[in-house]
């Protein structure tokens, strides 16, 4: 019966959270989407600096491991970066290569025999013409283009898992301990996560191209890591509450390095002094959301 409970209170919270996280974000704040960037970072970053490494500090670890544990944390999700930005522009430049040999054919459908002069000429002087005529490199320019910012979405839902794991931890231990205490931590959890989600939909549909179900369903995946965290932590709670610092941490790396290395230069651009307040005021609304759902969280 415990079980059930844990199972049913972390479903709860995590994709309960999520869900409710999406109606404001696409529902009630859709009209402010232009501010919703300003928003995620400073819900990124509260979550980050506010709950989760305070969190993580109060277990008794050792600062320079957890520290240590940050810091690979963010050289991870750099790396992490760097490979997803590599592959893209592989397969980017391979779909040029075939978009413009097609092009090239089409414009010049020259014989087989022909084949070695069209090619000389089309890497010779010719190029730059046959560059210019074809319609693949501007489609490939928009295309990469769009996924400038692609990259934030796998840190965030690798950091939103963990986040999310350790959530449910903390949960099935707090059942563990008294069925109604656990109630109280789901709710708790319920009530923080919802501003954090809205920061990981805005980030997230940036890199679905603007697909709002698709960034749904993958923070709604992130969040259903709290089902599995309540049932390892139902067998396992003992082993799993050393550890929890360190996923918290880690976790913490992630929505950092998002907000720094992703959101904020979006934001760093020469606007007019009203855009510029607008632009701080939803920043301090994402901060403030964010710390006062934790404090309540961290009150109950």
């Amino acid at each position: 019966m415990i079980f059930l409970s844990i199972i049913a209170a972390t479903l709860l919270a995590g994709i309960g959270s999520v869900w409710l996280a999406s109606f404001l974000s696409f529902g009630v704040l859709a009209r402010y989407a232009q501010h919703m960037l300003s928003l995620a970072a400073g819900a990124l970053l509260a979550t980050a600096f506010m709950h989760l490494l305070p969190e993580a500090f109060e277990g008794g670890d050792e600062p320079h491991h957890l520290f240590a544990a940050f810091l690979i944390g963010v050289v991870f999700f750099f790396l992490l970066d760097k490979a997803e930005l590599w592959h893209h522009s592989h397969e980017h430049g391979r779909l040029d290569d075939v978009l413009q040999a097609d092009a090239d054919h089409r414009q010049d459908p020259a014989p087989h025999g022909a084949a070695h002069a069209h090619d000389d000429a089309h890497h010779g002087h010719h190029h730059p013409h046959h560059h210019a005529a074809a319609p693949a490199p501007a489609g490939g320019h928009a295309h990469g283009h769009g996924h400038s910012h692609a990259h934030g979405g796998w840190a965030v839902l690798f950091g939103d898992g963990l986040h999310a794991f350790a959530d449910g931890v903390l949960i099935a231990s707090a059942f563990l301990a008294d069925p109604s205490l656990g109630i109280v931590a789901a709710l708790a959890v319920l009530a923080h996560e919802v501003p954090h989600h809205m920061g990981d939909i805005v980030v997230l549909r940036q890199t679905s191209g603007n697909d709002q179900r698709k960034a749904l369903v993958k923070v709604s995946l992130a969040g259903a890591m709290t089902a599995l965290g309540g049932a390892v932590g139902y067998f396992v709670v003992d082993h799993l509450l050393d550890w929890l610092p360190f996923f918290l941490v880690v976790a913490s790396s992630s929505f950092v390095y998002v907000a720094l290395a992703d959101l904020i230069p979006q934001l760093q651009k020469r606007l007019s002094a009203r855009q510029t307040l607008a632009q701080i005021t939803w920043l301090a609304a994402g901060i403030a959301i964010v710390t006062l759902a934790s404090g309540f969280a961290h009150a109950h």
